[in-house]
């Protein structure tokens, strides 16, 4: 890792976000910013049952309506692909998932609330709007499926016709640790088993969804302009599976974007049908997601239902883990959807501990919901969950402290290869919570439990360790695990004449402060101010293809990208020097911007060394080309594995179960930090999500797939009221030992371990105060908690 650059706003300076100044300001520039000359506006007929065969669209009515140009229906798209997967999942048999088509309208059938039928492109959105309620759609509703066990009894509705059932795939891993994993159980001490619900969640992102479609009629060229984490893959998908549009021939933009948070990944029907209407229609058509629409549109996340066993020895040593998830995938597969329940969440069901073996198995299931996908953690949250839910459960059983028997199963020695086929570089586990336990003054809860006992309040501590596998990799390997693309990460950096470097990075930021971070990377490698850097991203057509933001990879994978592409811009600046210098390349130094002769007084500033690039008077061309602009990918050889050590202390108030953070404490190690500012904001926004799942957030459906909580009247988002002040810490640093920054990421932390910190804490309250009760189901809303104090 290169030296301390806090004197310049490198590496290690606690930076304010250059980004916030036009964002405060109100000058960023999202998707919806942007209107074109003669753009169209597109509103989508969408279904209002979630399961029927489509007798009939009559556009008949909407055709003849004031300003409407065109109403599309499921058959202008019979020559077009359907939206793509991007994991394909090879079941426990050897076999390829169940991969139904997903159309860009709706064929034959309807299959969730939301599903588009039908889409009216009008001069105005109004005017779209109204066409859009005279589409006449005769529909035969069918039985909907909606409960993941149910879908697979034998004689179930089945959501897709073709299919020989609901079942997409059922997924054991490691297959062959399951015979031990029984003899491990059979043969325990003691055996803890534990059923619980990761229940659905829906993104809420504060900017909607938008799609531009426009097409270039003299050149044949399509752009789509988006909300979207990674436009790259998007052009990738889009271009190649579903329009057929050359990838030279199609440029995808997504500039300002407000949050993702995994739900503005995946490749969406809006988004081809935009592109495909501006060239039928050779003008602009323009869509922008109504609140009530993204509940219904955007992919969800989580819903899991787990069955989960913890095997232990006569000395309270994890002998085996075995478990059984359901995970819907909704209607549809989206983009990544078949990976989040498998790979990245039954490789970290080892977790911090040194479980010897394990075996995880998946059923993967459709219904008649809207498709579920990657939300802020994908996968890892569903993971640590159930194991820091269930070895709090075995710590209580046993009457042993939950913090010592966690301590007693750490993994100590690394590296350490998991029973679940990953092997962790670093770590200190230990540290962690020995920090924790020290900013958390877990010594003096008890006198704050007596506290808020006079006050008529249960108060209970409820602790979560959690590892997490980041910057997902290589891409030989993830390649074999089913991916269809690869998951490396680019970025060119270019060198102007004066000597300000523009770094063009296949990376995409949606709030996390990229172009702040970004350049303290590349700054501190020169040894120059981190203002003379600037970052350009989200434009296909001016930044190297990469494979976007998500799974907290932009800095360990698209950051190493930059080293290695600055790397070679010192190599050839040295070149440069050395001329200037008549000097050897090898005697040549780079510190704080000038370029020194090793044991002489001779130096050239950086600057004159990047003119002289682009006025080579005083070097061989036959030696050194002119110019300074290098480009480089980066493939890791491993995850990255953060971790760490979360305390909740809450107050339940017995007479109506309302449920109130009263501390929250993370120690988290994240390896070499770039900037504390940016990763202390990322840790209070995880943490705030984290607990909002944990007490508030709940998709929820009814037996005839209506979703019963689509408005923020019914979805209970959390509030500045409903999370407390954060302690948080990041101190305990292990380096990565396979990236050049050393860094693992931290975007998703807070999210993971959050979540069960606060279901603990709840439990012990409940359970100082005398209650028998071992698990409430998320959200632990007032009335279930009520419900399980009087049960």
């Amino acid at each position: 890792m290169p030296a301390d650059g806090t004197a310049n706003g490198g590496i290690g300076a606690a930076t304010k976000r250059r980004e916030d100044v036009r964002f405060l300001t109100g000058k960023g520039n999202y998707t919806d910013d942007i209107n074109m000359r003669g753009q169209a506006y597109v509103v989508f007929v969408r279904s209002q049952v979630a399961h029927g065969v489509l007798n009939g669209v009559d556009t008949a009515d909407a055709s003849a309506m004031p300003g409407v140009i065109r109403v599309f229906t499921g058959a202008d798209f019979a020559e077009v692909g359907g939206v793509p997967c991007g994991w394909c999942v090879t079941d426990k048999h050897g076999e390829p998932m169940q991969e139904p088509k997903h159309p860009v309208l709706a064929e034959g059938k309807v299959r969730y609330v939301g599903d588009a039928i039908a889409a009216v492109v009008a001069e105005t959105e109004s005017q779209a709007r109204d066409a859009a309620e005279a589409v006449a759609v005769d529909i035969e509703e069918l039985p909907a499926v909606v409960d993941m066990k149910a879908a697979l009894v034998e004689g179930s509705t089945k959501v897709h016709d073709d299919l020989g059932s609901n079942l997409c795939y059922d997924w054991g891993f490691v297959e062959e640790n399951k015979d031990a994993v029984e003899q491990a159980m059979f043969s325990a001490a003691h055996v803890t088993t534990l059923e619980l619900v990761n229940n659905r969640l829906i993104a809420n992102a504060l900017e909607p969804r938008v799609a531009i479609g426009d097409y270039n009629s003299a050149a044949g060229d399509s752009t789509l302009y988006t909300t979207s984490q990674n436009p790259h893959v998007i052009r990738l998908l889009m271009g190649a599976f579903v329009l057929g549009i050359p990838e030279h021939k199609l440029r995808v933009v997504a500039p300002d974007v407000g949050g993702g948070f995994g739900s503005k990944i995946f490749h969406y029907a809006e988004e081809a049908f935009c592109t495909f209407a501006a060239k039928a229609l050779n003008m602009p058509v323009k869509w922008t997601a109504q609140r009530s629409e993204s509940f219904i549109t955007d992919a969800h996340g989580r819903d899991h239902v787990t069955k989960i066993e913890l095997a232990l020895d006569e000395d309270n040593n994890f002998t085996a883990v075995r478990t059984e998830t359901y995970a819907n995938m909704g209607a549809y597969l989206s983009t990544f959807a078949p990976s989040v329940p498998t790979w990245l969440h039954g490789t970290l069901m080892a977790g911090n501990y040194k479980t010897p073996v394990i075996y995880v198995n998946v059923k993967a299931v459709f219904t008649n919901t809207v498709p579920v996908d990657a939300y802020r953690g994908a996968g890892r949250p569903e993971a640590s969950f159930q194991l820091e839910r269930v070895i709090d459960k075995a710590a209580r059983e046993l009457g042993v402290d939950p913090i010592a028997l966690r301590r007693h199963n750490f993994i100590t020695e690394f590296p350490y290869a998991t029973p679940v086929a990953v092997e962790y570089d670093t770590g200190d586990y230990n540290a962690t919570m020995d920090k924790l336990e020290e900013i958390g003054d877990l010594s003096g809860f008890e006198a704050r439990r007596a506290a808020s006992a006079e006050k008529g309040l249960l108060r209970g501590l409820g602790v979560n360790c959690y590892i997490e596998a980041c910057g997902i990799a290589p891409s030989s390997l993830v390649g074999q695990l089913g991916a269809r693309a690869g998951l490396y990460e680019s970025a060119t950096v270019r060198v102007n004449a004066t000597g300000g470097l523009v770094v063009m990075t296949g990376s995409h930021s949606h709030g996390q402060g990229h172009e702040t971070a970004f350049p303290q990377v590349v700054a501190d490698m020169i040894g120059i101010d981190a203002s003379m850097v600037e970052i350009v991203h989200g434009d296909t057509a001016n930044t190297p293809m990469g494979m976007g933001t998500y799974g907290s990879r932009s800095l360990a994978v698209g950051g190493s990208a930059m080293v290695k592409a600055t790397e070679k811009i010192i190599a050839k600046a040295k070149k440069i020097a050395a001329h200037l210098m008549e000097a050897a390349d090898s005697d040549i130094e780079l510190k704080d911007g000038q370029f020194s002769v090793a044991g002489t007084d001779k130096s050239v500033a950086w600057g004159d060394v990047t003119l002289a690039a682009y006025v080579p008077h005083n070097y061989p061309l036959e030696e050194i080309e002119p110019g300074l602009e290098e480009t480089a990918f980066y493939d890791p050889a491993n995850f990255t594995y953060p971790a760490g050590a979360y305390a909740c202390e809450v107050e339940v108030d017995p007479e109506t179960g309302k449920v109130s953070i009263a501390s929250f404490a993370a120690a988290d190690d994240f390896g070499n930090i770039v900037n504390p500012m940016i990763v202390d904001g990322q840790v209070h926004g995880g943490i705030g999500q984290g607990i909002g799942q944990a007490l508030l957030e709940h998709a929820v459906y009814d037996e005839d797939g209506q979703l019963l909580s689509g408005s923020f009247m019914d979805y209970a988002m959390p509030r500045a009221d409903d999370v407390p002040f954060y302690t948080v810490d990041h101190s305990c640093q292990t380096p990565c030992t396979h990236n050049p920054l050393g860094v693992k990421g931290c975007g998703e932390a807070g999210a993971i371990g959050s979540p069960p910190a606060v279901v603990n804490a709840v439990v012990d309250a409940l359970q100082r105060a005398g209650h028998d009760i071992t698990h409430i189901d998320m959200p632990l809303s007032p009335s279930r908690v009520w419900s399980a104090i009087n049960s």
